[in-house]
């Protein structure tokens, strides 16, 4: 390639000219044969940097991110993790499908061995093979979609629900811990660094007389009732890819997969499918829920979880759709409290609208908590 055609490739990605040497030195580190046709900056995520690489005249490409390490500081157990999962995922699916590399991700390693480089400013980067021909979507819209949602992450649990748990490495401790969130909640009310307890009163009153049903989950596994699976733990929708007919391909951003229950990936779904407004919503009257599509999830979930789940297991999945709108709007108050110091806001009170969005969720699963248990109910007696 010329130096002009590679200045207009440049320009046309938004990238400088230092920014495209540079990346193009980190993708010399991996495994990658053939001459690099171009590096685009790709997707929309919030924690990763993401860029396509190109090779000329080859049928693949490549992702190639920078591991955000200040979210992710255990980057080598954090690549063990994906390591484990994704060779469990193409053995237990081999001969069950055409192609398992397109049904998830593929690690391409450093020419060391390495799973991931580090750059001379401290960087962490790592590479995948590029999943082509491929869709996602940020919201549910359809039936089929919240079905192939469900679907994927039933799944997903499924398939690791023959690899031990025990081997996966918890990169972010507590995560979906609800004692580790209140405990933290406590902190910010005792040290009230903002001077906004006054405000959210009302909210603290919500989430005392909740404590104790909101701990179900943790009681149930902490009396060894519920199993130690591998969970995905950030089973947004966006996370699904789906083929061109919006049936399954694969479950994607590994980053979170470590040892849980199976309640909180099916609750966190649920919170992000069953919700008619947004995250942050300030009109409360539009917090309602999209029974169809709850209803769409639960079918397509357990259509493929039924197979492993055990009785508690069940049970607990309706506590988890209660638990995770919870301990969202613990974490928003938390910040809130504490100045917003983790959470990207656009205005002053942006947690506080997320804080009130999620009790209402809540409050709304509640209302409708005998519906909703009719349909876990019925789903369940459909699979069986």
């Amino acid at each position: 390639m010329q130096i002009l055609d590679i200045i207009l490739k440049i320009n046309s990605m938004n990238l400088t000219n230092d920014d495209y040497f540079e990346l193009k030195k980190v993708v010399s580190q991996f495994d990658i044969s053939g001459e690099i046709f171009s590096i685009e900056k790709f997707g929309s995520g919030h924690i990763n940097d993401t860029f396509r690489v190109s090779i000329k005249n080859a049928n693949s490409s490549y992702l190639l991110q920078r591991i955000n390490h200040h979210i992710f500081p255990n980057i080598e157990g954090l690549m063990h993790n994906i390591k484990l999962v994704t060779e469990h995922l193409k053995l237990v699916m081999r001969g069950t499908v055409s192609d398992v590399n397109k049904h998830t991700l593929t690690i391409i390693p450093c020419f060391d061995g390495k799973l991931y480089h580090q750059d001379s400013t401290g960087k962490y980067w790592r590479v995948f093979i590029l999943l082509e021909d491929v869709k996602s979507y940020d919201i549910v819209e359809t039936y089929q979609q919240a079905y192939s949602g469900g679907r994927a992450f039933g799944q997903f649990q499924k398939q690791l629900s023959t690899l031990d748990a025990r081997k996966i490495v918890e990169v972010l401790p507590n995560f979906h811990n609800i004692d580790f969130r209140l405990n933290n909640l406590k902190k910010a009310i005792k040290k009230n660094k903002a001077n906004r307890l006054d405000e959210v009163q009302d909210i603290l009153a919500y989430i005392h007389s909740r404590e104790d049903r909101m701990r179900t989950v943790l009681r149930m596994a902490e009396s060894g009732e519920l199993p130690l699976r591998i969970t995905h733990n950030d089973t947004k929708f966006n996370n699904v890819l789906l083929d061109e007919n919006d049936n399954v391909q694969c479950v994607i951003d590994l980053d979170t997969v470590m040892a849980g229950y199976v309640a909180y990936d099916f609750g966190d779904a649920i919170r992000t499918i069953i919700n008619s407004a947004a995250e942050d919503e300030k009109d409360l009257s539009k917090v309602i829920l999209n029974i169809p599509l709850f209803q769409a999830y639960t079918e397509g979930y357990l259509e493929e979880a039924v197979e492993f789940l055990t009785d508690k297991e069940i049970e607990s999945l309706f506590f988890g759709v209660l638990l995770l709108p919870y301990m969202q709007a613990v974490r928003f108050l938390t910040d809130y409290i504490d100045g917003d110091l983790y959470y990207k806001i656009h205005y002053l009170e942006h947690n506080l609208v997320r804080t009130r969005a999620q009790i209402k969720l809540v409050q709304e699963l509640e209302m409708n908590e005998a519906l909703l248990l009719d349909i876990l109910k019925n789903s369940l007696s459909i699979k069986k």
